[in-house]
């Protein structure tokens, strides 16, 4: 009994797996608005430099704000599939070691939009 592992029944991953879904939608829902809005307000300042190379980090935060929740949501897919607790939290340490990697290869990529954008505002 004791070497039995955990098994997680099929009823609550297929509820879970619902919740997913339902949550990936509500997500993508709230990330189509806030790109809205932000476009928007964007579209209502004068041209310049400055808005051009902070709009380009805007852009690309959304653009990994999507990439990680997508990651996010896979996991939560490949977690509904497992069949016990040991799978789960081999893909748990997988993903963290995955997300702490684009982590800092994004924050990078971050910082050199701002440091682009800092001197095309000094510029201008």
């Amino acid at each position: 009994m004791a070497d039995a592992p955990f098994e997680i029944p099929q009823q609550i991953r297929d509820l879970t797996e619902q919740n997913i879904k339902q949550a990936r939608a509500a997500y993508g829902q709230f990330m189509d608005a806030m790109n809205q809005a932000v476009g928007t307000w964007f579209g209502a300042m004068p041209a310049s430099e400055m808005t051009s190379g902070f709009k380009s980090i805007q852009e690309r935060a959304a653009e990994y704000a999507k990439t990680n929740a997508e990651a996010a949501f896979a996991l939560a897919d490949e977690i509904t599939k497992s069949r016990d607790l040991q799978e789960i939290l081999s893909l748990q340490s997988r993903f963290a070691q995955n997300q702490m990697q684009a982590y800092a290869t994004q924050a990078q990529e971050i910082g050199k939009l701002m440091t682009e954008a800092a001197k095309n505002a000094g510029r201008g």
